[in-house]
């Protein structure tokens, strides 16, 4: 019956799809973090790294959402520092900014000393294990401010369960093709390694009380995003233009793409 009475009230829906919708997007930079790790090992290898990674952050989140007592009690202040309250969130939100901060620009120095090998792995060995030890790191980190985010927003822990669910099955099926993207263009995997640098010193910033709109975050990766696909898109303009020009000095036809 409570079913029946959920499934007939627009209200619930609203909050459903709108929750579904803030939880995508609280997901781009775990999907980004995961495309990235998962780059590290044998394309054998991604594609089960990946959906293991997801996984774990489903189960992190329902975890998290059966717990809410817990969670609410993270808010609670647990010790003072220089005049600032610290509490379980801010501890989890440092920690996990640091880490994240850490790791990319690790990444970043990694990718700058050398591309990957011709087999698609790279210079330093990567184990399979670490990278979803690292990633399950992070889910916790990212689960907690999209757990908080889904109480701040609807009542029914069903609504909240549900719209958790839809919103990493949208996840998993948008992470492979946004994998693949981002090992096919270097300049975009930079990019996406400096998206989280740029998270990390939002999740420092938040651990410290110092709290930066979601909105300016999210539309200056967006803004970044569709300069770099306008930019993909002039060299590879430029080099076709480029093909035809070589294939016309040495008279042959040019090769159709």
């Amino acid at each position: 019956m409570q079913m029946l009475e959920w499934a007939a009230d627009p209200q619930i829906w609203i909050g459903f799809f709108t929750l579904v919708t803030l939880e995508i997007v609280l997901g781009i930079d775990n999907i980004i973090f995961i495309s990235i790790l998962a780059g590290k090992l044998p394309p054998e290898q991604r594609d089960r790294a990946r959906v293991l990674g997801l996984a774990a952050a489903l189960v992190s989140r329902l975890l998290l959402l059966l717990g809410l007592s817990w969670v609410v009690q993270l808010t609670e202040p647990l010790f003072t520092v220089l005049g600032h309250e610290i509490s379980g969130r801010d501890l989890i939100l440092l920690l996990g900014g640091l880490f994240l901060l850490g790791k990319s620009v690790t990444e970043i120095g990694h990718t700058m000393d050398g591309p990957a090998g011709k087999d698609g792995k790279n210079a330093a060995a990567v184990s399979f294990t670490s990278v979803i030890v690292q990633i399950m790191v992070l889910d916790v980190v990212f689960s907690l401010d999209s757990v908080i985010t889904a109480v701040g927003m609807v009542d029914e822990l069903g609504v909240m369960i549900a719209a958790v669910v839809v919103a990493v099955l949208v996840m998993l099926f948008a992470s492979g093709p946004i994998s693949r993207f981002v090992d096919q263009h270097p300049s975009v995997k930079m990019l996406a390694l400096a998206f989280l640098v740029l998270i990390g010193v939002v999740l420092v910033a938040e651990g410290l009380d110092q709290h930066i709109p979601k909105g300016y975050i999210y539309f200056a990766m967006a803004f970044s995003v569709v300069v770099e696909l306008l930019n993909i898109r002039v060299r590879s303009k430029n080099a076709r233009q480029r093909q035809v020009e070589t294939a016309e000095q040495e008279g042959a036809p040019p090769k159709m793409q």
